[in-house]
């Protein structure tokens, strides 16, 4: 039944339920309130020393028309015969209070306790407030009779016995309650999707998200329609990547075929510039199969030392570059990722800072559960401003998209795809020696 309440239906619950309970704590306020006065109600220390003066003074035979004239709802006298002493029953007052009748009774023995009349006042006197409305007297006549006085505070009670609206606070305390937690029981599975929505990661498994089937319709079909969302996206992403994967590499067998053939052109610098032309584009061909798989989640998973694969690409470079590295003494640089996908994020970084720094240095630190690769140039950095930016594919400093002044801007774009497949992250920042630093920090196995 409660499935079938909409979240407008719901809030209306809550916003009803919320007004009863601070209804019911205004008054629960309102009786605290006039409890007060309620214990200025009790009879003053003169008018009981009145009513014993009036009975003493009253000939035997009139005393009990005396008692019932000054006799009320509040106040109930009644005499006890000399002789009879009732044991004292109920705790005893405060002292203050004690004191001022006792002066007042001008040397009578007097007793004074409080008469709890409820449970709950004979469990907790001080919450129920009676130690101070209903208070029995004890006083000791000269005649050796005793004056009984029972006296009640004018707090009104319910047939149950409790102070009107006690009962009603704590029902809409509870009902309160209770809203809160159907209120925390509709906006979790909100929270949980927005939690899943934020983990959805497209290069891996889809994400499960939260289905409780007494949640409201809208909740409901908004799981229903993130599911679905999420499900279109993962299959346009899958079909987007076999595609550029299919295509890059029957484009790839071709250029290699290409590669193979300019061979036999006669001029030397024709065959030069197509050679490398043909190299550019198989190595672009290349970033783009490792991207695709990289966003289809089908990278390799292997153990690799990425100071053993730093070191190889430093060699590989030290012959014909200013290129340099420092392992900075790291003991474990162990990952769990693809060797292909790392050596060319690596290589990528080192080009870009001989392309453009003129000497890369290469510097490996742990940076906690993660190892941080650093590649530092000695060019002219990349203001603040466009460093996002230049993760960004085809995005370039220069704005010439000639051989000489650069690629055509996917360099780092592939590097960043590939790191965060491998769960890490990029960053660009200013190298000591003002050139630009290049950051990939990759968890550790």
């Amino acid at each position: 039944m409660m499935s079938r309440w909409t979240i407008a239906a719901r809030l209306t619950l809550i916003v009803i339920v919320s007004l009863t309970a601070v209804w019911v704590a205004a008054i629960a306020a309102l009786y605290r309130f006039t409890a007060d006065e309620s214990a200025r109600a009790r009879p003053t220390p003169e008018h009981v020393a009145a009513v014993v003066e009036l009975i003493e003074r009253t000939p035997p035979q009139m005393r009990a028309l005396a008692l019932e004239a000054v006799a009320s709802p509040l106040f109930a006298p009644r005499l006890l015969p000399a002789g009879v002493v009732a044991a004292p029953s109920g705790p005893l007052v405060a002292d203050d209070i004690h004191r001022d009748y006792a002066a007042a009774l001008d040397g009578r023995a007097l007793i004074l306790e409080w008469r709890p009349t409820l449970p709950i006042g004979r469990r907790f006197p001080r919450l129920a407030g009676a130690l101070s409305n209903a208070l029995e007297f004890r006083i000791s006549l000269r005649g050796g009779e005793t004056l009984l006085i029972d006296t009640r505070g004018a707090m009104m009670v319910a047939r149950s016995g409790v102070p009107v609206g006690l009962l009603a606070g704590l029902f809409g305390t509870l009902v309160a309650l209770a809203a809160l937690l159907v209120m925390h029981r509709e906006t979790k599975p909100i929270a949980r999707l927005a939690a899943a929505v934020d983990a959805i990661d497209l290069s891996g498994e889809p994400a499960l998200l939260p289905r409780q089937r007494g949640n409201a319709p809208e909740v409901r079909a908004l799981v229903a329609a993130f599911e679905r969302l999420q499900a279109r996206l993962f299959g346009l992403l899958r079909a987007r990547m076999a595609l550029i994967g299919g295509i890059s590499h029957d484009v790839r067998t071709f250029a290699t075929r290409l590669r193979l053939r300019v061979e036999a052109i006669a001029d030397d610098g024709e065959r030069s510039r197509a050679i490398a032309d043909i190299d550019d584009m198989i190595r672009l061909l290349d970033d783009a199969l490792l991207s695709s798989r990289a966003g289809a989640g089908d990278l390799a998973r292997e153990m690799i030392d990425v100071a053993a694969l730093l070191r190889a690409e430093v060699e590989d470079r030290a012959q014909s570059a200013s290129v340099d590295i420092d392992l900075g003494g790291v003991a474990n640089a162990m990952v769990l990722g693809d060797r292909l996908a790392l050596r060319r994020v690596f290589a990528n970084l080192i080009d870009n800072a001989l392309k453009y720094g003129h000497a890369a240095h290469v510097s490996l630190a742990s940076r906690g559960a993660c190892i941080e690769i650093a590649v530092e140039d000695e060019g002219p950095g990349i203001p603040e401003a466009q460093r996002a930016l230049m993760l960004e594919p085809f995005s370039r400093l220069e704005t010439s998209r000639s051989r000489g002044a650069g690629g055509a801007g996917l360099g780092l774009a592939i590097v960043r795809a590939l790191v965060e497949a491998h769960g890490g992250e990029v960053t660009i920042d200013r190298a000591v020696k003002g050139g630009a630093r290049v950051a990939v920090t990759l968890p550790l196995f």
